[in-house]
């Protein structure tokens, strides 16, 4: 479903229920460009009626993949977009009850395309540095709680991520995400 609202165009993604990919209108002429990121009103027309609290940046070079994250009892929603270079982004659905418990989605960010990803709370995230450098923002609907972060294996087969790597890339990993268990369940988890 694709909806307009304003500047914004919020499109859900694939059967993933609370995923959306989000567009907005860029205003440029010769001096460069102007454009609205977020705007509270137009994101609560478009049923995305959230309170965000903390902003993040990262700057990371190509090859670097970070994640896959998640807060077990603060879970946060994020609103990701990049403004420098090229991302593939990926979420898994962790959510206890979900009819989609273990499905991801992932997609494009690119300072060309200018598009945003809004993950709700409950997902597993992570994301692979595509273009040389990469500079990565995101808004959170919670604080960040150092003490209750956890996270599984980027490339766990219960998952099936479709993580684009070209042959050439060499893959950097922090030594925490390099060590994250595989999913075993929600119960594993907390």
């Amino acid at each position: 479903m694709t909806q307009t609202i304003g500047n914004f165009t919020f499109e859900t993604c694939g059967e993933i229920e609370g995923l959306y990919e989000i567009t907005q209108k860029v205003y440029g002429d010769s001096r460069g460009y102007f454009m609205e990121t977020y705007q509270y009103e137009v994101f609560k027309q478009a049923g995305l009626d959230m309170v965000f609290v903390q902003d993040n940046q990262s700057k990371s070079r190509r090859g670097v993949l970070r994640g896959m994250h998640f807060q077990k009892k603060h879970p946060q929603g994020k609103l990701v977009r990049v403004v420098k270079g090229r991302v593939f982004d990926a979420v898994v659905d962790l959510r206890e009850g979900s009819k989609t418990l273990g499905a991801w989605h992932g997609v494009i960010l690119s300072e060309e395309k200018k598009n945003m990803f809004y993950v709700p709370p409950g997902f597993a995230h992570g994301f692979l540095v595509l273009s040389e450098e990469a500079e990565f923002v995101y808004k959170c609907t919670d604080y960040y709680h150092p003490e209750e972060e956890g996270g599984v294996m980027y490339n766990d087969p219960a998952f099936g991520i479709e993580w684009p790597i070209p042959d050439d890339m060499e893959l950097i990993f922090s030594e925490k995400d390099k060590n994250y268990p595989p999913f075993h369940g929600l119960e594993g988890l907390r």
